[in-house]
């Protein structure tokens, strides 16, 4: 599963167990459009830096992802307190293939608490479950 959140779904909500191969992609599309798809990105870019075996590989991506994600005013800059980011102003020197996992966390949980559950209040979510609940004729 890409998020542990799904795993959590109400009886009502397993109703999308089928779609949940596409879920993560059905809620990024809800992020884009709260302007917030940023957080979604960084953890799926995050959960694919951690599978670099190549060290050259590791530091190119590791400044690929500070540049976008992590410095201020960056493109997609994500919502994480200035002690993480510090870290891993420092570890990005020799990255490790934990060096994002702080902020990897932050970012999740901001999911988790925050826009998740507003996505399964969203008529984005609610228009999707309609969609493939049995009809009770």
């Amino acid at each position: 599963m890409l998020f542990r959140f799904f795993d959590d779904l109400t009886p009502q909500n397993k109703l999308i167990s089928p779609l949940l191969l596409d879920g993560p992609v059905v809620y990024a599309a809800y992020l884009k459009m709260e302007h917030s798809d940023e957080n979604i990105k960084f953890w799926m870019a995050c959960e694919t830096y951690k599978k670099i075996a190549s060290r050259w590989s590791r530091i190119s991506r590791a400044k690929k992802l500070y540049k976008i994600y992590i410095r201020p005013q960056s493109p997609r800059e994500i919502n994480i307190d200035s002690s993480t980011r510090e870290t891993i102003i420092r570890n990005i020197q020799e990255p490790t293939q934990t060096c994002f996992e702080e902020a990897q966390k932050i970012v999740y949980m901001h999911m988790e608490r925050d826009s998740y559950p507003r996505f399964l209040k969203s008529e984005m979510y609610q228009n999707l479950l309609k969609t493939i609940q049995p009809n009770n004729s």
